[in-house]
């Protein structure tokens, strides 16, 4: 069964209890995204959160405003009928969020340029495992390697089909996203390091020369013979998923030199 707007309901009352006390959230200010019918909503507010939710349906938007009347008076809860893909994000702190999974990816790397303290997101369990997946190996991609560099990334819960209404095809799991304090790596200039990192995941049975030729007239004529000329060639004979988080940064600061 097919849900209208990719909805899947979380439905388990534990679940939903473990998901809002995975982070200390009583004072801050809270986005969520996708509340549905406001399960995990009520939960966070409980906790002493001030909760701005993006809800794209309206007739939840309805739902929402009727259940929490008494909180949005108080200011203690916006709700914004947006589409998270694409509105402009209010000031929060941390984000918890049942993630539409058709749209995880795009959300996951509109919140990474944002920025925030910290994540509680749940996804599709192939989707959390890619995220997780260590770069140098064949499950790496490109969400591995922006996530990776930005931020560490954590296991928190597991949750089967039944644990939602109407329950989804797949398993989900709950994952902990933290911004590094820190790059490991230094990255010189962030929007060029998403392209070159976009670019050879695009390319990603071709040898990183192959891939960067294809490639050029997007990264530009010049910073194309800058990593060139400045990488070895066995470097260059790799392919991206065989590249480490320090090789991605160097050859996107040569670039940028």
């Amino acid at each position: 069964m097919s849900a209208p707007h990719d909805q899947h309901f979380l439905t388990d009352p534990d679940a939903v209890r473990k998901i809002a006390h995975f982070s200390d959230i009583k004072d801050q200010t809270v986005l969520e995204i996708g509340p549905g019918k406001g399960a995990l909503t009520k939960e966070l507010l409980e906790r002493g959160a001030k909760v701005i939710a993006i809800e794209i349906d309206p007739k939840m938007i309805e739902i929402l405003g009727s259940r929490f009347a008494d909180e949005i008076d108080s200011g203690r809860l916006t709700l914004l009928n947006e589409d998270a893909v694409r509105c402009d994000y209010p000031d929060f702190d941390i984000v918890i969020a049942n993630l539409p999974y058709s749209v995880s990816s795009k959300i996951t790397f509109r919140l990474l340029e944002h920025g925030f303290k910290e994540a509680v997101l749940m996804y599709q369990k192939e989707f959390a495992l890619r995220m997780m997946a260590l770069p140098g190996t064949s499950d790496c991609g490109r969400l591995s390697v922006m996530v990776q560099t930005y931020a560490k990334v954590m296991p928190l819960l597991n949750l089967p089909p039944e644990a939602f209404s109407p329950p989804p095809a797949v398993d989900s799991m709950v994952v902990r996203i933290t911004m590094k304090e820190e790059l490991t790596y230094p990255v010189d200039d962030p929007e060029f390091y998403s392209i070159l990192v976009r670019e050879l995941f695009s390319h990603r049975r071709k040898t990183l020369k192959k891939s960067l030729k294809s490639s050029r007239s997007v990264i530009g004529e010049e910073r194309y013979e800058r990593i060139i000329d400045n990488l070895p060639d066995e470097m260059l004979k790799k392919r991206a998923e065989e590249l480490s988080l320090k090789d991605f940064s160097d050859i996107s600061n040569i670039a940028t030199a």
